[in-house]
């Protein structure tokens, strides 16, 4: 059995979430300084903006003006090259699917996988939002893109992906990064410093 000591942090993000990239560059990093692996988790927002009401960020008036400015900011103070692809906010579903095919027999790729398309999108500025670009994505990394192309149509790994939806916002999750630690929820890229002091310190 797994002590609270020594579970994972799970990792929700959804690959259309800039934030979520720039956790996504730094967490397994920052648990493993801590003694802790990370169970990544991708899921879709959109189907939590539907319960919570919210519009994705940078369409958002105002709001979203100073989201770019904070993104490429934060790029900058975690050193993380950024880019906002062309098409955006787009779809993650293909990404979605793709990634836990991959997981369901070998998670360290399917995580390998899940930092190449955040890398291509965000990084590079290429798509990934239809299943088109996520099996050249797959190519390109060394996959199997004709396996993975059944994959994204198998009625069972799009009823994985729902399940993992509806499983994430049961947790209590509603964006992207969201961190659990030891069932503690912490929201947003920059909550790993506290996620950090609260693994040190035990809680508070």
């Amino acid at each position: 059995m797994t002590s609270a000591a020594s579970s994972p942090i799970e990792f929700y993000f959804d690959f259309s979430s800039p934030y979520g990239y720039l956790a996504a560059r730094i967490i397994d990093a920052e648990a493993a300084e801590l003694g802790r692996k990370v169970t990544w988790r991708p899921f879709l927002l959109g189907a939590v903006m539907k319960q919570t009401k919210a519009e994705p960020l940078l369409t958002i008036p105002i709001k979203g003006d100073y989201a770019r400015h904070d993104l490429a900011r934060a790029a900058r103070y975690y050193d993380i090259p950024f880019v906002v692809p062309p098409q955006f906010p787009f779809a993650s579903i293909a990404a979605c699917r793709a990634f836990y095919w991959l997981n369901g027999t070998d998670p360290a790729k399917a995580r390998d996988f899940a930092l190449f398309l955040y890398e291509r999108a965000f990084l590079a500025g290429k798509d990934i939002s239809k299943p088109d670009s996520v099996l050249e994505a797959a190519s390109d990394a060394g996959l199997d893109a004709a396996a993975m192309a059944l994959a994204l149509q198998d009625p069972a790994i799009k009823e994985l992906l729902k399940a993992e939806v509806d499983k994430a916002i049961k947790k209590g999750v509603f964006g992207s990064p969201f961190f659990l630690v030891d069932g503690e929820p912490f929201w947003g890229h920059d909550r790993i410093a506290e996620v950090r002091e609260w693994l040190r310190k035990g809680g508070w």
